[in-house]
């Protein structure tokens, strides 16, 4: 597919490229394996729902990147990919979910043929899409090469967005405040959890002109009264009810990438202890957005907002935050830069994070967050703009 049908500038990709070739130098790797699908559509641009069997990118020192998978996904690869026919790779359609054989033999085939049979080969040991299976076929298959852990090398030359990511980061931000201000307006005592997802579903799908939304890698938590205090429920069919507190965990998504935002309804009048938790929550997001600037550290975000929450006696065990962008199921996390107080990564501009400080008590909880970019000067900048506050709707 020529470059110009693809979402971003050749320039765009060059770049990519090059931060990623860098930090194959610097730790002695000769080519790289990728399964992480936000790895493969981040350098090539392949976008399919194929990631639940083996596929991946195979990236050399030298020349353009290749396209490996299953035969039938192939064509969805010339459909998405910016590369040339030569450099889309495919595997028996046989070798799928099989007994007797398995893809990762064509792998160790092709990275053979092409001379790194004996090679420092890089590859994402801690994800999601590459098996202990998978690992163990290609070691097999390639006896002299030396397979080396380059789990998140990836993912750290993602952490600083170019212009061309932010504007859709953008875009999907506008989707976020969309669902977001849906579920606030529809959330009443008696309207089934299910039928609010759906409505939510399609605000988010339908977008805003012409920022369309695409499938988000998370789907929505809506946790209510005693089941808020766990964070990663979903929804059911039973009904919102008065007296309890649910939240909304969402983001827009779009070409990918995300812009996560969460909010909290509370339908009645909340308990005092609520209030002060959501106005101190607001604080710690104010103040942590205030010294998000660069050059500052992930951690002092983390300790500016934890400040605010002692003042009312609250102590949270978690991280507050993590690095996002684009992303594919499971997870809209970057798998990189965690907003806690002792990650003392230097922020720069570009860099972007969920800042995400939900508060899970003993039999309650809240979510109050907002996605944030570090600037050039200054404070980081929210990408959404819906009211920081827990909405009651008495």
């Amino acid at each position: 597919m020529p470059i110009e049908n693809v979402h971003f500038s050749e320039l765009e990709y060059s770049r990519r490229i090059a931060l990623v070739r860098a930090a194959m130098a610097q730790r002695e790797i000769d080519i790289l394996f990728i399964t992480n699908p936000s790895n493969q559509f981040w350098l090539t641009g392949y976008d399919g729902w194929s990631f639940y069997t083996h596929q991946g990118v195979i990236l050399p020192m030298e020349g353009a990147p290749y396209w490996w998978g299953r035969f039938m996904d192939a064509n969805g690869a010339r459909r998405t990919v910016w590369m040339e026919e030569e450099n889309i790779l495919h595997y028996n359609d046989a070798m799928v979910q099989s007994d007797i054989m398995h893809p990762m033999e064509d792998l160790a085939s092709h990275l053979r043929i092409m001379g790194y049979g004996k090679a420092r080969i890089g590859v994402e040991m801690e994800t999601y899409f590459y098996t202990a299976k998978a690992h163990a076929v290609l070691y097999e298959g390639l006896p002299e090469a030396t397979l080396l852990d380059a789990s998140v090398l990836v993912n750290w030359q993602r952490l600083i967005k170019s212009d061309e990511e932010l504007r859709f980061m953008r875009r999907a931000a506008r989707i976020s405040e969309l669902v977001i201000e849906r579920a606030m307006a529809l959330a009443e005592p008696g309207l089934r959890k299910h039928d609010l997802v759906g409505e939510l579903y399609r605000t988010a799908v339908q977008g805003e002109e012409d920022s369309w939304g695409d499938y988000p890698a998370i789907v929505p938590m809506l946790p209510s009264g005693p089941d808020a205090s766990a964070p990663h429920l979903t929804w059911n069919g039973e009904a919102l009810k008065a007296g309890e507190a649910t939240f909304v965990e969402q983001s827009g998504c779009y070409r990918r990438y995300h812009a996560p935002l969460c909010r909290t309804v509370f339908l009645g009048k909340p308990p005092q202890h609520m209030i002060d938790a959501s106005e101190a929550l607001t604080e710690g997001l104010n103040a942590g957005i205030e010294v998000a600037r660069a050059g500052n550290r992930a951690c002092d975000i983390a300790r500016a907002l934890n400040v605010e929450l002692a003042k009312v006696g609250i102590e949270r065990p978690n991280r507050a935050g993590y690095a996002v962008g684009c992303s594919y199921p499971p997870d809209w996390g970057e798998h990189t830069v965690s907003i806690r107080d002792t990650d003392e990564t230097i922020l720069e501009p570009g860099m972007t994070f969920h800042f995400m400080p939900g508060l899970w008590m003993d039999h309650w909880g809240m979510e109050t967050t907002e996605t944030i970019v570090i600037t050039e000067d200054g404070p980081a900048m929210p990408l959404c703009n819906v009211e920081r506050k827990l909405f009651i709707k008495d």
